[in-house]
């Protein structure tokens, strides 16, 4: 019992600092997010939620949120769809291409988006007095349509690369990919079969982190859109800001919490398929 005594004041202390760093977190957070809120019902006369009543009718609204989650949802499948394919066939076929991988996928980082989007915006010059001629001049039509811009989820998928890849990498390096797929090919698996029902139900956790970071780098960017003449949530934000604060404020409070509904969403469907599976 003589020995127990030290411990239990030990973990005492420790949830003690654990209680206080949660409590300075949640201040942090929602001491801005009460005064933003009070801020956008505050009315001379009172208080009013005119700011949030008029958002389905404000011009421009739904066009541009929808125009947001339908980017992010393709970002998000392209990044997918680039990097597990690489990042599995290096590990089990080319083990020495890792840290050629982790520079290109890196990359990015050091590139500013500012400078991103100028030499985006130089190659979107450049081709159509170059390719006027060709095929390929439809191609730099498509990807500036205004309904759906495709260059934006380039520079997206871009920007977001080194977060998807950092989240999908700690998730294989906590994996043995290449005996897993041993394993299921012994027992008589093919090839897509043992990627399919064996290593990416152990890299779910990976997934979903990458979906997560990348939704969220989608939701909140403002730099690229606003450069390329896009309107997206965020810059439609900034414009509806210019001339009415209370209701770009609401909206900036409305993002927030789709935001937080969204990785909600997908933490919920991760957890209700692993229950699933392992049931």
């Amino acid at each position: 019992m003589a020995q127990l005594t030290p411990a239990r004041t030990d973990r005492t202390k420790v949830r003690w600092w654990r209680g206080a760093v949660l409590g300075i977190a949640a201040v942090y957070f929602v001491v801005p997010l009460a005064a933003a809120g009070y801020f956008s019902i505050d009315d001379p006369q009172g208080y009013s939620l005119e700011a949030y009543t008029g958002l389905l009718s404000a011009p421009g609204f739904l066009d541009s949120l929808w125009l947001t989650l339908g980017l992010a949802v393709v970002t998000v499948l392209v990044l997918l769809l680039l990097l597990v394919p690489a990042l599995i066939a290096v590990r089990l076929g080319a083990p020495k291409l890792r840290p050629v991988i982790d520079v290109l996928c890196t990359l990015p980082l050091v590139v500013p988006p500012v400078a991103l989007t100028a030499g985006l915006i130089g190659v979107l010059r450049w081709g159509p007095d170059y390719l006027m001629d060709t095929p390929f001049f439809q191609t730099f039509v498509f990807v500036q349509d205004p309904d759906f811009p495709v260059v934006l989820v380039i520079a997206y998928v871009l920007m977001g690369l080194p977060l998807a890849y950092r989240a999908l990498d700690a998730g294989l390096r906590a994996v043995d990919v290449r005996t897993l797929v041993e394993a299921a090919r012994n027992c008589g698996a093919s090839w897509p079969r043992a990627v399919f029902t064996v290593v990416l139900p152990n890299l779910r956790g990976a997934l979903l982190n990458a979906s997560f970071l990348t939704l969220a780098l989608v939701l909140g960017e403002f730099t690229a859109a606003s450069i390329l003449g896009y309107q997206p949530f965020p810059v439609w934000i900034y414009t509806v800001g210019n001339s009415q604060a209370h209701m770009s404020v609401a909206v900036s409070i409305l993002s927030l919490l789709i935001t937080w509904l969204l990785l909600l969403l997908l933490a919920t469907l991760g957890r209700e398929r692993h229950a699933k599976t392992t049931s």
